[in-house]
């Protein structure tokens, strides 16, 4: 019976102290091998060859309309499968989206529209190796800073220049003095686009930061280098002209060219550039 009770009091003791501790073990950070980043990077764009097209236009505007101004800055959207391999070492393999654009409108009369847009969409893989240092854990929470980097593959870059007009007269003839309101037309509706892929390579560094619960967050920066180049234009800037006379309406329509004499085009994207990470890590 003394065996019974001294037993009886040994289980409620061990009962108590598994008790009082569970909360503590509960709330232990989360740290799982296997993590899904969604990441939003508002970040800085070069520009390239689509900034070169924006300060030709600027230049063959004449003044007419306010500049265009350059392509700097776009958001990357990714997601990501990020694996730690070891506890101090994750591989990581993701996609994403950037898109950035520079647009005006001008309404010069009733009816009259004016619409120039610039605009650079990519999907950027990449693949990689980031580091963790030691963490620094206090009760439920843990925090570790790290470095990486890898290699990044550029895909459905594209480039697009276009002019849009409406209600505006075009010019008599080809060469022909335009009178008031056709000074502020470029001569109709016309769009430039190129395509192209690209190598590159990105580095980054951080604070991956983890809670008591499957969910972490990541703040960083991060650095991309890829260029564009020799992309594929699948149209050039027309000039329509009215021919004099024609009934119905006839347009003849006329590359525009540059000061050596060449077709505009496209020949460069850079999407380079350093952005702000912002990320939620979803353990699985």
């Amino acid at each position: 019976m003394i065996r019974l009770r001294l037993g009886v009091v040994l289980a409620l003791a061990v009962a108590i102290g598994a008790v009082s501790h569970a909360p503590r073990a509960m709330a232990a950070a989360e740290v799982h091998r296997l993590n899904f980043v969604i990441s939003a990077i508002p970040s800085q764009v070069n520009g390239g060859g689509v900034n070169d097209m924006l300060d030709r236009y600027n230049e063959y505007s004449g003044g007419r309309f306010e500049p265009l101004s350059k392509i700097s800055m776009g958001w990357l959207f990714d997601g990501e499968l990020r694996y730690f391999v070891r506890p101090n070492f994750a591989v990581a393999v993701g996609a994403g989206r950037m898109k950035t654009e520079t647009r005006k409108e001008f309404q010069r009369a009733i009816g009259a529209d004016v619409v120039l847009n610039g605009e650079v969409i990519a999907v950027p893989l990449h693949v990689g190796g980031i580091y963790y240092m030691a963490p620094y854990t206090q009760g439920d929470f843990q925090a570790r800073a790290f470095v990486g980097g890898g290699l990044l593959s550029v895909t459905t870059g594209r480039a697009r220049f276009s002019t849009f007009e409406q209600g505006l007269p075009v010019k008599k003839g080809l060469g022909a003095l335009p009178d008031t309101l056709d000074a502020l037309s470029l001569g109709g509706t016309s769009e430039l686009l190129a395509r192209g892929e690209s190598p590159g390579y990105y580095a980054e560094f951080g604070a991956h930061l983890f809670f008591a619960a499957r969910y972490s967050i990541m703040i960083g920066a991060i650095y991309r280098s890829a260029v564009v180049r020799n992309m594929d234009n699948e149209g050039i800037i027309l000039v329509s002209h009215l021919v004099p006379g024609s009934n119905p309406p006839v347009y003849l329509q006329q590359p525009l060219f540059d000061a050596s004499g060449r077709p505009i085009r496209i020949p460069n994207v850079d999407l380079g550039g350093l952005g702000l990470r912002m990320a939620i890590g979803i353990g699985l």
